[in-house]
């Protein structure tokens, strides 16, 4: 990989893991746009472990509070706020774990394709749309239940589908569950955590067991890239949603679907 090669694709996930746009399919998209040959395993790990960095850098109170008290929970402490959160994260994580398990090769072998690409990022736009429009905001993170977590669990799931965009559809179930817009945000960048700790886990045993030669000076550059990028992506989303809303990713999304369908149909 050249230096080029590893900036663009490096600040592309940093920038596309938190933007309800899909990170994955930009990365599919970009190397067969422009000819380039697959990043390889090392490199995903790499950058996915940037993006790691990145949001429990940034929620490091939240996610301090939330560890505690779920241990405390564990110890008999009673329950709190964060500990409710975090057994929320938790929970709602297992809908996407048990289906990567299930379907994961289906789907890597089937639905990568760019027109699949197009249509999950103009459907799940629209929907992004309409909850952002329609439903009502009133709630935070903290007065989500079980049912919520049900719900938006299940959503996450669809995300392994590429172009549907983890973050989201997770923002957009929230959203349908009356969560303010900061509210959905911040629940799933939390819930990112435990994924993404999965996506490298997986990705890093393939790795492993496929023995490859690894370029150090190309993961470290990924890494920080991803991570500064993804750090600043967090902050500046988070400070600009409620002036902006939703509308101007669900406008992105729409031009791009259009775009893959123009360029692939």
């Amino acid at each position: 990989m050249d230096v080029l090669h590893i900036i663009a694709l490096a600040l592309l996930q940093g920038l596309t893991e938190f933007l309800p746009i899909s990170s994955s399919a930009h990365l599919i998209l970009l190397p067969r746009l422009v000819d380039w040959p697959d990043q390889g395993l090392a490199f995903d790990v790499a950058v996915h472990f940037g993006t790691l960095t990145a949001v429990i850098a940034y929620f490091r109170h939240e996610v301090l509070r939330m560890l505690a008290d779920w241990l405390g929970s564990l110890t008999g402490r009673g329950q709190t706020a964060e500990s409710r959160l975090a057994w929320a994260v938790a929970l709602g994580t297992l809908p996407v774990g048990l289906a990567g398990l299930a379907f994961n090769h289906s789907i890597e072998t089937y639905l990568r394709s760019p027109m699949v690409i197009a249509a999950t990022t103009i459907g799940f736009g629209l929907l992004l749309g309409w909850a952002d429009v329609w439903a009502i905001h009133r709630r935070d993170e903290h007065s989500i239940g079980w049912r919520d977590v049900l719900v938006i669990g299940l959503a996450q799931a669809l995300a392994l589908i590429p172009g549907t965009s983890r973050s989201g559809i997770t923002m957009t179930a929230g959203l349908m569950l009356g969560l303010t817009r900061p509210a959905a945000a911040r629940f799933s960048f939390l819930l990112s955590i435990p994924v993404i700790v999965l996506a490298a886990g997986f990705e890093t045993r393939q790795l492993i067991e496929a023995a490859a030669p690894v370029d150090w000076n190309s993961l470290v550059l990924g890494v920080a890239l991803s991570g500064a990028s993804a750090y600043l992506c967090i902050h500046f989303f988070l400070k600009l949603l409620d002036r902006i809303g939703f509308m101007p990713f669900v406008v992105y999304r729409l031009l791009l679907g259009a775009v893959l369908i123009l360029l692939f149909a």
